[in-house]
């Protein structure tokens, strides 16, 4: 009873005086109810999570789900409203997804909130998504500038999908009121475009997190791991945020009754992994001590990193791991493939906050464990996927290297909706192998603990411009738009800053965008070894390499084209599997050679 009162009250208690400057809407009428929705359609299945303001008085707790057809409003769903959180979950089976919707919420024969359902973009050469991450509402994040800007340009490009990679809210005991703004703010995109949704640090009510499967924290700082907050905060933080995802791959909960929802989306011929990186991330302060500390940064440049690594730290832990194995030949209505989390796999900075001294671990990043950060980009650069995150604040554009640069995928790292928090990436000494004429911050790196990236592009803080509290455009705040090109398989990364008009063609991006690669860079390493090139006689086929003794995919993809000569990364025997369904031609002992010019012909 105890915990439940406490919950109510963290959840109602909008307004404390001197600590707040937001409040909830007063005397909302019954005719407005409905705040927001959010939805997706995955493999012929709708799910919609409606917002609600406060149920007052004798107002029902239950709402219905309409769809428009020639027409007239039919119910299709309903759903009980939860409490705390004011949220209710729809859900359609059986969905024809070939055509255009319009959708309405209804409550209480009073309150109706309408969207449209779009049909699923499958046919279309060209999809877009929309990626923001880090939606500071505080003055002094420099969050109160109206998110107008970004609303507008985003409805000019209208996305086939919006992404919002964490820290929606960053209010640490009150997100129900703080999500509210989020939805009032997006409301006008989300209403009408699937939205992926996901949470992360601040979200659940800390500065950081390592979720360490669930358990709990002794205080907010988190570094031995698990969660702070009470467990009925997180799971109303992710009811609001996430239950309208597709059904997780493994639903199954984690310490304290903690749900789950990494899983996959299926959407205009592509395939998106959503990853919970920070759920089953092992928690530093059980792992090691920094001379007899716990310690979450290092600034000594005598320490050596590699030390930090464990194998008893895990980042995306086996459940994850299983996960993206088996999404990784799953090509059914798919071409192309990507990874979505809430940070990146690697420490993109080495000066956070102010750049007065440099960090040389920060095991907030997804660079730590090493061992575990290898692990997930060995099983993702098998898709050929790359990889999109947020939370860093600094808008980075890295290809990711596991035992030599450049043989694992692209990761890009959006930048924040605002940006006090700044972070930079600056270091001493000029990257090699760069580009000709390209700045000295990009090209080949060690980061902080020593994992092998390439910067291809950062958008890093003005320097001395900054001030604090100064306009976001100096903070390199802004979004990110990814374009995949289905027919020339290629993706193009867009960096965009604030208050701009995305259409005007005056208009920039941040310096070294756009960048476009193809999707087969993602796997594409500079030592490799050759497989027979592959002559199918139907094109476009799914063509799967795996170790002949074990097994274990090394690769898998929809194939542009006839023609196809797999890469390897050691000599063996291999098996090839070409086709998908009941139709797969398997080919068993085939060789790989350094310089391999044989043919195998395949007959679909």
């Amino acid at each position: 009873m105890k915990t439940q009162l406490l919950i109510i009250l963290l959840f109602l208690s909008f307004s404390i005086k001197g600590q707040n400057f937001l409040e909830l809407p007063k005397n909302i009428k019954p005719e407005d109810r409905i705040a927001f929705a959010m939805y997706t359609v995955h493999e012929n299945i709708v799910k919609l999570t409606a917002q609600f303001y406060p149920i007052k008085n004798y107002e029902p707790f239950e709402a219905t789900l309409e769809i428009n057809e020639n027409g007239k409003w039919i119910q299709k769903a309903e759903a009980s409203i939860h409490y705390p959180g004011y949220t209710a979950l729809f859900r359609i089976e059986n969905w024809d997804d070939t055509k255009e919707r319009k959708y309405r919420v209804a409550h209480n024969n009073k309150a109706f909130y309408e969207g449209i359902i779009r049909k699923n973009p499958i046919h279309k050469d060209n999809f877009v998504l929309a990626a923001l991450t880090c939606n500071s509402i505080y003055p002094s994040h420099g969050g109160d500038i109206p998110k107008t800007d970004l609303v507008e340009n985003i409805k000019k490009i209208q996305p086939d999908l919006l992404f919002f990679s964490g820290d929606q809210v960053y209010d640490h005991s009150e997100h129900y009121l703080y999500w509210l703004k989020f939805g009032q703010d997006f409301g006008e995109i989300i209403r009408n475009t699937p939205t992926i949704c996901i949470v992360d640090d601040h979200d659940v009510g800390q500065g950081n997190i390592w979720g360490n499967g669930g358990i709990k924290s002794k205080d907010r700082r988190g570094i031995d791991g698990g969660y702070y907050m009470p467990v009925e905060y997180i799971k109303e933080v992710e009811r609001a945020q996430t239950s309208h995802l597709p059904d997780a791959y493994d639903p199954t909960p984690i310490e304290q009754g903690i749900g789950v929802y990494y899983t996959d989306l299926k959407w205009g011929g592509l395939s998106f992994a959503i990853l919970e990186d920070r759920k089953f991330k092992s928690g530093p302060g059980k792992i090691f001590k920094h001379k007899g500390k716990v310690v979450d940064a290092i600034f000594d440049p005598t320490v050596n990193t590699k030390d930090f690594d464990s194998p008893k730290a895990a980042l995306l832990g086996k459940r994850q791991l299983d996960f993206l194995e088996d999404w990784t030949t799953d090509w059914d209505n798919v071409e192309m493939k990507t990874v979505l989390s809430q940070t990146i796999f690697a420490m993109a900075n080495n000066y956070t906050g102010k750049h007065d001294r440099e960090i040389f671990a920060d095991f907030d990043s997804n660079g730590w464990p090493q061992s575990g950060r290898n692990k997930a980009l060995s099983v993702i650069r098998k898709s050929f996927s790359p990889m999109i995150a947020g939370d860093q604040h600094l808008g980075s554009l890295i290809k990711h290297g596991v035992d030599d640069w450049d043989d694992a995928g692209y990761s890009f790292c959006t930048p924040a909706i605002a940006n006090y928090w700044m972070r930079w990436w600056d270091p001493k000494k000029t990257g090699k192998n760069k580009a000709k004429n390209a700045p000295n911050y990009t090209g080949e790196f060690l980061d902080g603990f020593q994992n092998k990236i390439t910067m291809h592009a950062v958008a890093n803080p003005t320097l001395p411009e900054i001030e604090e509290g100064g306009k976001l455009s100096t903070r390199v705040a802004g979004f990110g738009v990814i374009k995949y090109n289905k027919p020339n398989r290629t993706i193009t990364f867009e960096c965009w800053g604030r208050n701009i008009d995305i259409t005007d063609p005056n208009s920039k991006q941040y310096a070294g965008w756009p960048v476009t690669i193809s999707q087969f860079d993602n796997f594409n390493p500079k030592i490799s070894y050759a497989l027979p090139k592959l002559e199918i006689s139907k094109e476009n086929q799914v063509v799967t390499i795996r170790k002949s003794e074990t097994q274990e995919v090394v690769s898998s993809v929809r194939i542009k084209g006839v023609s196809y000569q797999p890469k390897v990364l050691e000599l063996g025997s291999y098996l090839i599997e070409v086709g998908e369904g009941t139709s797969v031609k398997k080919y068993y002992g085939v060789l790989s050679k350094k310089k391999n010019k044989s043919k195998l012909v395949v007959k679909i």
